[in-house]
């Protein structure tokens, strides 16, 4: 049953219930928030928009009604680019109505890159916000395939019609198209993390299957609330999100990252579960030890359940984490694009013993380790993690070639290297790709970088390798080191003397690292920035 019947049997059962709530912390200077509410609290002023559940469904139907008068079909593709907005959700659900494929775009995508997955995902519809005109402005004469943009904001741009004013004379009727679980319902674009984004197709069975796998995971009721700051156009956000839409949970949409301004949204709004990317979670912490925020001003009684997921959670971060919030649920989740999301591996709210592992396979999913020949290695061995489950994408885009490096015989090649303790729980080790031999031994950077974040100086940290004309490539750890504190090079490697040698860095380069909108290590950008650098110091080496 695809999950536009959920919707509806929501706005039959809690129709006059708040279903969304868009939190701004700040207003921006100059822009005019309409059906915008101040609201005073003891800490700050807030805006906010609110959607009901029966509201939500009739302005999903109205976008999809205005569509299907104007021609789309279940071949047309209909891109989103917006930031997280109470409009997104309806948009996305009015897309699947229609039958028509719904394909969600990263918000910090250049003109280039907008370009390029307009193109790739072969785009014939394009919702944007007031962040993005002058970038769609700039490519969209390279896009004749794009025929129509629909606007979500004021002050709509010479070239795309309002939204509002598109659907406001549109039934809020339901559209009556017929849909099934094996129909292509999206398109979503992998991170990018390796090169240019790919296209992931699935099909309507993924979206269902999320919704169990999330509820199942973490025990979503009708009373609990969801707060969601990552992105939309992720996977990971929404398919968290599904968990409480398969229940009519309400969910709260943060529209920004500041430690405060999220611990003030968790209390204002009584939330009781809440995503956080890594980063953000250090971000909390740090503001806690700092004084920035004194937890006692806040009421975080209704707060069950902080889970992580999105990328290697340091064990480090938790056992601090556990500390101010003793009383947390703690869980991590694990999954790709790929994946339709998080849950292909779940740690589980049982197994917080077990920190470090991204768990077991998830509920309805299976897993495997396997070596270079797809043989299953013995446990404590490191190899690929497989898995296979309903969520599991149909294929690339256009790319039977990559699809088939990807699917093999049902199972999906995460690329992730992994191993399995005695017990079965796994533990990621590192991207397969991003594994640095050094002198002939596999050093896997996500094992060093778990050591070094556990130095207290130290706020992030990412490592990479550099090529070495002796032993091939070295690591080199890029380190942030936290606000106000004083750093040396010599006082990392003392620290690193624990390490066994051949797992030291063998640089130290004090920078800020880079983090995309999911919170993973932009690594290739950092090879980009310094292995022009190692090559010249190579050479230097050699005429030496």
């Amino acid at each position: 049953m695809p999950i536009t019947e959920t919707l509806i049997q929501n706005a039959k059962l809690y129709g006059d219930m708040l279903c969304l709530t868009e939190v701004n912390p700040e207003k921006e200077q100059g822009r005019p928030w309409k059906e915008l509410a101040l609201v005073e609290t003891a800490h700050s002023f807030r805006y906010q928009k609110e959607l009901t559940w029966r509201s939500f469904n009739e302005r999903a139907n109205q976008f999809a009604n205005m569509l299907l008068a104007r021609g789309v079909t279940r071949e047309d593709k209909i891109g989103i680019l917006l930031m997280n907005c109470i409009e997104w959700l309806p948009i996305y659900f009015g897309v699947m109505k229609t039958g028509a494929v719904v394909v969600p775009l990263n918000f910090r995508y250049s003109s280039d890159e907008i370009e390029y997955t307009l193109g790739l995902a072969e785009i014939t519809t394009l919702v944007i916000g007031p962040e993005f005109v002058e970038r769609v402005r700039a490519i969209k004469d390279n896009t004749p395939a794009v025929s129509t943009y629909f606007f979500v904001g004021d002050e709509c741009p010479d070239f795309a019609e309002s939204f509002e004013v598109a659907i406001a004379d549109c039934s809020n009727e339901e559209p009556g198209i017929e849909l099934s679980d094996d129909l292509d319902a999206a398109i979503y674009f992998s991170s990018g993390t390796t090169g240019f984004p790919k296209a992931i197709l699935h099909k309507h069975l993924s979206f269902v299957t999320s919704c169990l796998v999330e509820q199942n995971h973490h025990s979503q009721t009708h009373d609990d609330v969801f707060v969601c700051i990552p992105p939309l156009y992720h996977t990971g956000a929404k398919m968290h999100w599904f968990g409480s839409f398969l229940v009519g949970g309400r969910s709260v949409l943060l529209r920004g990252i500041r430690p405060k301004w999220i611990i003030e949204t968790i209390a204002r709004e009584k939330a009781s579960i809440v995503w956080l990317l890594v980063p953000w979670a250090q971000d909390i912490l740090d503001a806690i030890e700092s004084g920035e925020i004194n937890l006692d001003d806040y009421d975080l009684s209704a707060w069950r359940l902080m889970h992580i997921g999105a990328q290697p959670v340091p064990p480090s971060l938790i056992r601090r984490w556990l500390k101010y919030f003793p009383h947390h649920e703690y869980d991590t989740n694990y999954g790709l694009s790929e994946s339709c999301g998080p849950g292909a591996v779940h740690l589980g709210v049982e197994n917080i013993h077990k920190v470090g592992a991204i768990g077991k396979a998830g509920f309805s999913w299976a897993t495997r380790i396997v070596d270079e020949q797809g043989v299953d290695v013995k446990r404590g061995d490191v190899g690929e993690l497989l898995v296979r489950g309903n969520c599991v994408m149909e294929c690339y885009y256009h790319d039977p070639e990559a699809t088939a490096e990807t699917l093999k015989d049902g199972w999906l090649y995460t690329g992730d290297m992994a191993m399995e303790d005695e017990d079965g729980f796994i533990y990621l080790v590192d991207r397969k790709k991003d594994v640095i031999i050094t002198g002939g031994e596999n050093i896997y950077p996500v094992q060093i970088e778990d050591f070094l974040r556990g130095f207290e100086k130290i706020k992030d940290v990412a490592v990479i390798g550099l090529a070495d004309h002796r032993l091939g490539e070295i690591a080199a750890a890029i380190i942030e080191i936290k606000p106000d504190v004083e750093c040396s090079e010599d006082e990392i490697m003392q620290f690193c003397l624990q390490l066994p040698r051949y797992k030291r860095p063998h640089r130290i380069i004090f920078a800020p690292v880079p983090r995309n909108a999911t919170g993973k290590i932009e690594k290739p950008r950092l090879r980009l920035k310094y292995a022009g650098e190692s090559i010249v110091k190579q050479q230097f080496e050699i005429e030496d």
